[in-house]
């Protein structure tokens, strides 16, 4: 699963999706939580936009908001089986960016977390859906979930699942719901390389979703 992640790099993800239009400022995250607005790109009019939806899938028919809760991930296996998913993964199909993100290890009784990122340091995206949910009282709620797969070698020391991080060449194809059907996206929802991916522990203070301080991504190591 994936139920945290960081994005600090904010500048070098506004060059290279060359964004219509930046409509907020968007600060470094070290903490990022379920129910919180993450950045998004979504493709409309055959372009990229920058938009902060809320983690946590709120399907259009959800009786409430509360379901999205349940959902801040879907299994990339069974998306074309899940109604929750089915109509997002042929029409609303988004990026949520990201830096790294952690994952709690069983120690015994305890969960030590890790941060996991790229070798080279580079921010990167999460294959992601998203909806619109409508209110009782009118209120439009754009609302994504990340896709999760099995474990490559490395993750699979750490936890069973782990995010799909998209290649960057392949971010195009999962953007353009209009040429490229569910079906053609499939073959994309596979675990990263893992010889091109790196994790280590970090400090306790990511264990609180309510903690931002860059305390959070400190190796452990770094400390001794």
């Amino acid at each position: 699963m994936c139920g945290r992640f960081y994005l600090i790099q904010v500048k070098d993800l506004e060059k290279r999706f060359d964004f219509v239009q930046l409509e907020f400022e968007f600060e470094p995250r070290f903490n990022i939580a379920p129910s919180q607005l993450v950045p998004v790109i979504v493709r409309d009019n055959d372009c990229n936009h920058l938009r902060m939806f809320r983690w946590g899938l709120i399907p259009s028919w959800a009786k409430d908001e509360h379901l999205g809760s349940k959902m801040i991930n879907a299994r990339g296996e069974t998306l074309g089986e899940k109604p929750s998913f089915r109509k997002s993964l042929e029409q609303k199909r988004c990026l949520v960016l990201a830096d790294g993100f952690y994952e709690w290890k069983k120690a015994g009784r305890i969960k030590e977390p890790y941060r996991i990122t790229l070798q080279d340091g580079k921010p990167f995206t999460f294959a992601g859906l998203w909806d619109t949910w409508l209110s009782p009282s009118g209120q439009k709620i754009n609302s994504c979930t990340i896709i999760t797969t099995a474990s490559n070698r490395l993750m699979e020391t750490i936890h069973q699942r782990m995010p799909v991080i998209l290649p960057a060449d392949k971010e195009s194809l999962w953007l353009n719901v209009e040429s490229c059907s569910s079906h053609d996206v499939q073959g994309l929802l596979t675990p990263y390389p893992s010889e091109e991916m790196v994790a280590y522990e970090v400090l306790p203070y990511v264990n609180s979703p309510s903690y931002e301080g860059p305390e959070c991504v400190i190796p452990v190591n770094k400390l001794f």
